[in-house]
């Protein structure tokens, strides 16, 4: 701010600071209407600048505070973001008090005006007050262009206050023994003044406007010279064209949001609470999925009130999304808040380590979160996780550290790191990455000793095996004729085969695709070769404890996709366990070793379309399987029960995945009744057939239950609804999970990352409560059950394979 000038005041021109006042409170008697029971209300005050009828800033507002005994008290700093050399001679402010209890009609219940500058073109301080114009119904009954400052006679509470004003900018000497026995009797004429008001009906405000050591006088800002032909780069005047900046960023917009935020860290206040208007705004942007962008506004309140929301442990993605990273000010601030922030859920921790959030401090901290989970949880984000080291800053991260430490404390953890990091040496852009991480892992397992020696030569071996498949596969697939391909395969693991080793292994191996069974050789006469174009393998490996371990190696599939898929499902049915419920899926293995090979676990069944062309009806298989005379349909009630809780887990989980291209050749149905999906080549709603239904149920599906109207059926139906109730819970760590899978070779998800998680994101229907959402997933169940279209292709499909 500059110095006086030399007649002893200052211009307002020169006064380069943001417009401020503290609201002080409110005095008098409210009608009865607004009033609880016991005299009661809550109020909010909000300020608003004019000038000539124009607005200069938006509206802000008090926090709102309880009306009692015929007062209210805020005490409260309000900034706007302008200074008060931008001001006019005829700037105002306009004030209004609103009925806080009602979020949504926020109604007003009085409202007054003032100018900023006296007759004088001198600007106010110090303490201001106003009387209140009392609205009737919400309305007020003047314009706003006709608000003129109120100037009721105010008696000697006038006089002693036009005094007491000139005390407070120095304009009188302090005398200490008068100056406290005038004011205790200037508190008692107020006292006396308030009840008279009370009793009268008047409202009035009492504002404090800051005081400066000399007065301001209005003085406009000089215009630039006419001979200055180079303007400065902050002189230009820009033009924006909304079409061609469409999505960029407002810079109008931007500079308000600067200048609030550095307002904001010059004065802070911790104990800053939002009103009710503003508590609805953040409670909106912290329930947003983290899929949606938060918009300037929503960033603005969180920053606005970071301190006070350090409790919600929800709200600290979206603050951090509401930092701007550029500011190394800010960042440092932001950073600080964050180890103060009540402690966040790995869940939300996965979020933090997406390409949003290239900040190495806020990555250190999601890890430092993800430490605290179990091995179990740790392997069902693991996929993610080496996914996330694509967005890690350096390839000897922490990320990288921690999960290598896990890994060679956990034989489980280091199989399965080691093959998704293997995988990824054939993408050049996270082969470098991959490599190192890999190299590290074999470092920390060398240094182990004899444990952890161990632990390397079983995955070396695992790699070993993996290319011997891929030989033999090679070497099937140029045959003709599934017997010959049977006889070859065989021939190759005999003791007299080219492979005979792969018959029995010199030590145990843990297999690749389930390290927890340890395998001893394969099995030749019980292998055999599939009836495909790929011939794919079905090994019989031996298990250590002499059982069988039956497995399929394919060759010439990227597995990649089935395995992220059959990862959601095993998610999935882990979190409906956890809130006990029981779908009886089958989250079979899958596991890519490479971009076109990979195993999958062999699940003993038959295909629907199958079953159905030898048995007629479903039923008639699980009665053959589980029969029962007393039973339902002639079945066991537990092998039906678990078909009918199979099918609503299924058709709840392919219909959140948008999983495509069903027919009754990849649905299975195991012995024991329990039904499942296979290959998943067409995800988040891609389908190669036209007007596809919302899941796959099929009249021969209903029918087993006994058809629409069965009890069967309807418990069909409530488990469909308490399945997608539960599953809608844990949507920010869905949507995480598959937002970290954006550059990982996914063909249904890297063609159009942010359309598939839109869609992905809509099936969860955020929109609707859960009773809403029952209603919503039986409507789709009717649509599947209704759907014209599924059986002409499946009748169209049969013939297909008939012919084939």
């Amino acid at each position: 701010m500059a110095e006086p000038t030399s007649v002893g005041v200052f211009l307002s021109s020169d006064v380069d600071l943001d417009v401020r006042l503290k609201v002080g409170g409110l005095y008098g008697r409210l009608p009865a209407s607004h009033l609880t029971r016991d005299g009661r209300t809550e109020l909010s005050v909000s300020f608003q600048l004019f000038s000539e009828n124009q607005p200069l800033t938006t509206a802000i507002s008090t926090t709102a505070a309880l009306y009692q005994e015929g007062s209210v008290d805020w005490s409260e700093t309000l900034f706007f973001p302008l200074k008060y050399r931008d001001l006019s001679a005829e700037a105002w402010l306009e004030i209004m008090v609103h009925d806080a209890r009602d979020i949504l009609r926020r109604e007003v219940i009085g409202r007054a005006a003032f100018r900023l500058f006296d007759e004088k073109s001198s600007l106010r301080r110090g303490n201001q007050r106003m009387f209140l114009e009392r609205t009737h119904g919400g309305v007020i009954a003047k314009e706003a262009a006709s608000m003129k400052p109120s100037s009721q006679s105010l008696g000697d509470m006038g006089k002693i206050e036009a005094r007491l004003k000139s005390y407070e900018q120095g304009e009188m000497p302090e005398l200490d023994w008068l100056d406290k026995l005038t004011f205790r009797r200037i508190d008692e004429i107020q006292k006396a003044q308030r009840a008279a008001q009370f009793a009268s009906g008047h409202l009035e405000i009492r504002v404090e406007l800051p005081t400066f050591s000399a007065p301001v006088i209005f003085h406009e800002q000089t215009p630039l010279s006419s001979h200055n032909t180079k303007p400065q780069w902050d002189q230009l005047i820009w033009l924006i064209d909304s079409e061609v900046n469409l999505g960029l960023e407002n810079p109008a917009e931007r500079k308000h949001q600067k200048l609030t935020r550095s307002v904001a860290r010059g004065v802070v206040d911790h104990d800053l609470k939002p009103n009710g208007e503003e508590r609805r705004s953040l409670a909106t942007a912290i329930a947003l999925p983290p899929t949606r962008l938060l918009g300037a506004e929503h960033k603005a309140l969180l920053w606005k009130f970071r301190f006070s929301l350090r409790t919600e442990s929800g709200a600290l993605t979206k603050f951090l999304k509401s930092v701007d990273w550029g500011d190394s000010e800010e960042a440092r601030a932001s950073i600080e808040l964050m180890y103060q922030w009540a402690p966040i859920d790995p869940a939300s921790a996965l979020e933090l380590l997406s390409p949003t959030f290239t900040d190495s401090e806020v990555r250190k901290y999601a890890v430092s979160v993800l430490s605290d989970a179990a091995d179990d949880e740790l392997l069902c984000y693991l996929l993610q996780l080496v996914q996330a080291l694509r967005y890690e800053s350096e390839d000897d991260s922490q990320l990288a550290r921690f999960l290598v430490n896990r890994a060679v404390a956990n034989p489980v953890l280091a199989n399965f790191l080691h093959w998704y990091l293997v995988v990824e040496w054939e993408d050049p852009s996270f082969a470098p990455r991959s490599s190192h991480t890999h190299q590290l892992l074999e470092e920390a397992c060398m240094t182990m000793g004899p444990k952890g020696e161990e632990l390397w030569d079983s995955l070396r071996r695992q790699s070993e095996l993996m290319a011997q498949l891929t030989a033999i596969t090679r070497e099937l697939s140029g045959m003709r004729g599934q017997p010959k391909k049977v006889e070859r395969l065989r021939t190759i693991l005999s003791d007299d085969g080219s492979c005979s080793e792969l018959a029995s292994f010199t030590r145990a191996l843990p297999l690749p695709i389930d390290p927890t069974s340890n395998v001893s050789g394969i099995v030749p006469e019980e292998s055999k070769v599939f009836k495909s174009a790929l011939s794919p393998l079905k090994l019989a490996f031996r298990t250590t404890s002499n059982g069988r371990a039956n497995m399929i190696f394919k060759k010439g599939d990227d597995l990649r996709q089935d395995q992220l898929c059959v990862q959601m499902i095993s998610l999935m049915d882990r979190l409906l366990r956890r809130e006990n419920l029981d779908l009886k899926l089958t989250p079979y293995r899958v596991l890519a070793t490479g971009s076109d090979t990979g195993l999958i676990e062999f699940v003993p069944s038959q295909a629907v379309a199958d079953i159905l062309a030898e048995h007629k009806t479903l039923t008639r298989y699980i009665a053959l399987n589980n029969p029962d005379p007393d039973g339902p349909y002639g079945c066991s009630h537990k092998s039906l029960m678990s078909f009918v809780k199979s099918c609503a887990g299924y058709c709840v989980i392919t219909y959140i995945l948008g999983v495509g291209d069903r027919h009754l050749d990849n649905l299975m149905l195991a012995p024991d009744g329990r039904m499942f999906h296979i290959d998943f080549g067409f995800i988040m709603g891609r389908d190669p057939k036209i007007f596809p239904p919302p899941m796959k149920l099929c009249k021969e599906m209903v029918e087993a239950m006994g058809g629409t109207e069965s009890e069967y059926f309807g418990k069909f139906k409530t488990y469909c609804c308490e399945a997608y109730n539960i599953l809608r819970k844990s949507v920010v760590l869905i949507l995480n999970l598959f937002s970290l899978m954006a550059d990982a070779n996914i063909p249904d998800i890297s063609q159009d990352c942010e359309k598939a998680l839109l869609k992905l994101e809509s099936k969860f229907a955020l929109d609707l409560d859960d009773e809403a959402a029952m209603q919503h997933f039986q409507v789709l169940i009717n649509e599947s059950t209704n759907a014209l279209f599924p059986q002409i292709f499946e009748t169209t499909h049969r013939w297909a394979q008939y012919w084939r």
